[in-house]
Formats: C-alpha cells, sequence, structure tokens
C-alpha cells in the first residue's frame, strides 16, 4: 500500500495554519472545519476560510462521536481538490476515496481509533459534557494533534508533480 508523501516541505506552515484556526479562544472553527480550511488554504483553493461545508462534522458529524472530524474534514479539501485537478468526476470520486483511505488507516495506526467518540473521554453531543471538555482544554491538545496528523499527512498534495506521483502510485496498487 503506498504511503503518502508527509515527509515535504510545507508540513509547518499547514500545522500553523490548522493552529491558528482552531485554537482561537472563541472556538470559531471545529476540528473538520479547521482541517477543511487549512488544506484549502495550502491548496490554494478558492475561498479557504469557508468551512461551511464541514461545520456539521466537528465531533464526528453533529457531535455523534463518529470518524474524527480531522478526518472528514481534510476529506471535503482532498474531494474539492481531486474535482478540480482529474476532470472525469468518477475518476476524482475513486482517487478522492483512495486518499482518505490512506489517511484513515494511517491516523487509525497512529491513534488506535478513527472514532472521536474512542479518543476522547467526552459525550459532546451532550451540553454538559461539551461544555466541560471545552474547559477541559483536552481539543488544544488531543484534538489538535488529530488535525496536525490529517493536514501533515496530506499538504504536499498541493504540489502537482506530488499530486501525479502520488495518484500513480496508487493505480499501481
Amino acid at each position: 500500500m503506498p504511503k503518502l508523501p508527509n515527509d515535504r516541505p510545507g508540513a509547518e506552515d499547514a500545522i500553523q495554519t490548522a493552529r491558528s484556526l482552531f485554537l482561537r479562544d472563541d472556538n470559531y472553527y471545529g476540528c473538520a472545519e479547521a482541517a477543511m480550511a487549512a488544506l484549502r488554504t495550502i491548496y490554494d483553493l478558492p475561498e479557504p476560510a469557508d468551512s461551511s461545508a464541514a461545520m456539521v462534522l466537528n465531533g464526528g458529524v453533529a457531535y455523534s462521536g463518529g470518524v474524527c472530524g480531522a478526518i472528514s474534514g481534510a476529506a471535503l479539501a482532498v474531494g474539492e481538490l481531486a474535482g478540480r485537478r482529474i476532470p472525469d468526476h468518477r475518476e476524482a470520486k475513486r482517487t478522492a476515496r483512495r486518499l482518505i483511505q490512506l489517511v484513515m488507516a494511517e491516523f487509525e495506526q497512529e491513534f488506535g481509533s478513527q472514532n472521536c467518540s474512542d479518543l476522547i473521554d467526552y459525550e459532546i453531543s451532550i451540553p454538559d459534557q461539551h461544555d466541560a471538555f471545552i474547559e477541559s482544554g483536552v481539543w488544544r491538545n488531543t484534538c489538535m494533534k488529530q488535525i496536525e496528523f490529517s493536514v501533515t499527512r496530506l499538504h504536499a498534495l498541493s504540489d502537482e508533480q506530488i499530486w501525479a506521483e502520488t495518484v500513480a502510485a496508487l493505480e499501481d496498487t
């Protein structure tokens, strides 16, 4: 199985962008929004700060504890990039899915799960638990590491040559 090119220059820029969004004191951007907006910025996609498509994905889709927003938000950005770079819609979908499958496998290996409910010790769909989660600062550390992981794994796809090499490697598997 191919690996994503996370050792390329630019990871620190992606991380700094994600941190500047996610660690705001007003909690404006959730995990999915920060991952999406950071990658959209790195990918030079239109209106990168518009994270509205990812709003409901925070906390594992509507705070349900499902797939971590760091993955789902990143998936939206990768899907948009694939749609712009691959004219055939079906092929763009297939490529985006395969790229995110790689991230998901690496994420699970790194963190032990892909699901928000397994990654944090709060049931954030319950208002008091969500408030405790915010107050605890867990999001500043645990969630930030997961966002950093996702954007680090995917940032290099902004380079068209790296994109082409990575997509070609997917075809060889």
